[in-house]
C-alpha cells in the first residue's frame, strides 16, 4: 500500500480514513459466535491533533474513524454476528462526548465535517440493524454525556447501570452554547419518542437523568444493578440474536488495505482517479468499470473478496469523497466522469440482483447506498459529464442522478472513434439506493409527476443517447461538440464565482425534496442550526462557552434572539 505523502499541498497533515484493527488506539473489537463486543477505551494521548487530551473517553475524529471502520468490518468480516454489544473500557464512565478542547481549537470547517462524519457513522449503525440484522445493545456503566449519549442513542437498546451515579445527559446547551449535533435532539424525539416537555428539561440541565426517571422518560430502556449487569446483557443479547434476520455464516470477506497512490494534485486507486485543479477549485473524480465480467456464482464472489469490483469501487469512491471533504476544503466543485463498458456494469448489477439473498451481495448493495448518500451530503457542487467512453449505467448512473448539473455530449468529438455516449438504467435505479429522505433519486427528480418515473422505468436496459436522455429528464443538458467546451467552461466559471456559503445552503436545500425522515432532519434542520451556532460568538467567540469551558470563567452571551 503506497499512501504517501502525508502532507497536503498547503503543508497541513492529511487526515486518513483508512485504518484496521491492528492500528486501533481507542477501540477493541472481538467476536464470539453470534455476538460481538465493541469496547471504547480511548487513549488520552491519542488525539488526531495536538493541544488536547481525550480524557474520560471523550473523542475526536480519529476515534470515530476507528468506529466507522469497526462497523464496516462487523458487516463484511463477521457474517455470523447478529448482536453487537457496545460498552466502555473505563470504570464508571461510558463516554464524555466530543472533546471540548478539540472543538474549541478546531477551524469551523473541521467542526462541521466532524459532526457530519459522526452522524453518518451512527446512521450506519442504524442501517446495520435495519438491513443487516445486526442489533446494537449499549451498556452505559457511568456517565454518558453529549456525544457519548448520542452514541448510545444510535443503538437499539440501552441498558443503564443502576448504581446511583450512572446517568445520561445532553448538556451542550447549558454548558457549551452549542447543540447535541450528532443527531441527539432528533433521536431523543423521533427515535426514542421522548415527550417534548421532558426533552426540553433534559436538554437544559447539566447533570443529566438517571435511574427510574431515565426509564420512565424513555431515555433508556432499562436500569440494572451492577451485580446483575453482565447477566442481563447476556440475556438481552440472546433475545436479540434469536430475532435477527442475519443469515450469514462461515468466514467473511477481509477488508484488505486499499491500494492508493497520493501525488501532489491527484490520488490514484485501481478503479478511481482523483485529479485536483486547485487554481480552479475543481476536482475530477473518474470511476472505471472492470475489464472482466462478474464471477460465475456466489462462492466465486466470496473468493474474490475485497477485490470484487462493486465492493472495491465502493470502498475507493468512499475514501476519495472523504479525502476531498476533509483535506481539500477549498475545492468547491466535484466533476464525476466514468470510463469503461456500460454492459459490464449492468452485468454486475444483474449478478448482485440475482444473488440478493446472499449476505455479501446484500451488504454490498447497502454499502453502495451509504456511499451514494455520502455523495449527496457532501457540501460541494456535484457535476456529471457523460461523454463517449463513459459507463454511467445502473449503479453508476446514480452518480448522474445525484448531480446538481449533468451534461451529456451529443454524438462524438472530431477524431474520436468511440461510440456516442449512452446512459443506461437498471432496476437498481428504482429502489435499491434511496436518499436520506427515503426517495429514490428518480423519485426526487420527478416529484412533480410520478409518471415520468414510469416512463424512465420503461426504458430499463436501453442505451439512451444524449437527446433521448435529455427528453426523459435524466440529464440537464445535451450539448453537441460545437457548444460543449464553451458551455461547460462558462458553467464552471460562473459556479466558482459564487459564494461557497450560499452554494452550500442552496444545494443542500434543492437536493432533498419531499418528505422528511429522521435522517434528513439530522442532516438538514439540525446540521444547519449547528453550522450557524458554531460561528456565533456565544459559542466560539473569545468570551464564548466553548472557549471558557473549564476555565472557571462564565461565558458572556449576546442576549439578543435572532
Amino acid at each position: 500500500m503506497a499512501d504517501e505523502p502525508r502532507r497536503l499541498a498547503n503543508g497541513a497533515t492529511r487526515i486518513d480514513f483508512e485504518t484496521d484493527p491492528s492500528r486501533y488506539r481507542h477501540w477493541r473489537l472481538s467476536a464470539e459466535g453470534d455476538v460481538a463486543t465493541l469496547v471504547m477505551d480511548v487513549d488520552e494521548n491519542g488525539g488526531l491533533h495536538e493541544g488536547y487530551q481525550l480524557k474520560m473517553n471523550s473523542y475526536d475524529l480519529g476515534v470515530d474513524i476507528e468506529l466507522a471502520d469497526a462497523l464496516q468490518r462487523l458487516r463484511f468480516e463477521h457474517p455470523g454476528v447478529k448482536v453487537v454489544i457496545l460498552r466502555s473500557g473505563k470504570n464508571r464512565v461510558f463516554c464524555a462526548g466530543a472533546n471540548i478542547r478539540m472543538l474549541a481549537g478546531s477551524p469551523h470547517a473541521h467542526k462541521v465535517n466532524f459532526c457530519k462524519f459522526t452522524n453518518e457513522t451512527r446512521n450506519g449503525m442504524e442501517d446495520s440493524s435495519a438491513n443487516s440484522g445486526q442489533a446494537f445493545i449499549c451498556v452505559v456503566n457511568g456517565t454518558a454525556a453529549g456525544g457519548g449519549y448520542e452514541l448510545a442513542l444510535a443503538a437499539d437498546h440501552i441498558i443503564l447501570a443502576d448504581d446511583g451515579s450512572a446517568a445520561v445527559a445532553l448538556p451542550e446547551v447549558p454548558l457549551l452554547a452549542v447543540l447535541p449535533g450528532t443527531g441527539g435532539l432528533t433521536r431523543v424525539t423521533d427515535k426514542r419518542k421522548v415527550r417534548r416537555d421532558h426533552a426540553d428539561f433534559f436538554c437544559t440541565i447539566e447533570e443529566g437523568v438517571k435511574g427510574r426517571r431515565a426509564v420512565q422518560w424513555r431515555l433508556v430502556d432499562e436500569t440494572v444493578p451492577n451485580s446483575r449487569l453482565d447477566a442481563k446483557v447476556e440475556a438481552r443479547a440472546a433475545e436479540f440474536a434469536a430475532r435477527s434476520t442475519r443469515a450469514g455464516a462461515g468466514p467473511g470477506v477481509r477488508l484488505t488495505p486499499l491500494e492508493r497512490r497520493f501525488e501532489q494534485d491527484s490520488v490514484h486507486y485501481r478503479y478511481v482517479t482523483l485529479e485536483i485543479a486547485r487554481a480552479e477549485r475543481i476536482a475530477t473524480v473518474t470511476v472505471r468499470s472492470p475489464e472482466a465480467g462478474p464471477p460465475r456464482d456466489a462462492q466465486a464472489m466470496l473468493e474474490q473478496g475485497a477485490a470484487f469490483w462493486p465492493l472495491q469501487l465502493a470502498r475507493e469512491l468512499d475514501d476519495a469523497v472523504l479525502h476531498l471533504r476533509t483535506n481539500e476544503a477549498a475545492v468547491g466543485t466535484l466533476v464525476f466522469k466514468s470510463s469503461g463498458e456500460a454492459a459490464t456494469v449492468l452485468a454486475y448489477d444483474d449478478f448482485l440482483a440475482a444473488h440478493r439473498g446472499h449476505w455479501l451481495a446484500n451488504e454490498i448493495r447497502h454499502y453502495w447506498k451509504r456511499v451514494l448518500k455520502r455523495v449527496d451530503l457532501t457540501s460541494r457542487t456535484l457535476v456529471a459529464t457523460v461523454e463517449p467512453g463513459s459507463c454511467f449505467a445502473g449503479t453508476l448512473a446514480e452518480i448522474v442522478l445525484a448531480a446538481d448539473r449533468s451534461f451529456m455530449l451529443i454524438g462524438t468529438r472530431e477524431g474520436d472513434n468511440r461510440e456516442p455516449a449512452a446512459l443506461l438504467l437498471h432496476d437498481v435505479n428504482f429502489g435499491a439506493y434511496p436518499m436520506s429522505n427515503g426517495l429514490t433519486r428518480l423519485d426526487a427528480r420527478f416529484i412533480a409527476d410520478p409518471a415520468d418515473v414510469d416512463r424512465a422505468r420503461g426504458r430499463v436496459g436501453e442505451p439512451l443517447d444524449a437527446d433521448e436522455a435529455e427528453r426523459l429528464g435524466l440529464v440537464t443538458f445535451a450539448l453537441d461538440d460545437i457548444d460543449w467546451d464553451d458551455e461547460v467552461r462558462v458553467f464552471f466559471e460562473e459556479r466558482t464565482s459564487f459564494s461557497p456559503d450560499a452554494l452550500t445552503g442552496m444545494e443542500a436545500n434543492l437536493r432533498f425534496v419531499g418528505p422528511e425522515t429522521m435522517e434528513s432532519k439530522i442532516f438538514a434542520r439540525l446540521t444547519a442550526w449547528q453550522n450557524w451556532v458554531f460561528q456565533r460568538p456565544n459559542a466560539v467567540g473569545p468570551d464564548g462557552a466553548l472557549r471558557r469551558y473549564g476555565t472557571g470563567q462564565k461565558a458572556v452571551f449576546d442576549m439578543e434572539r435572532v
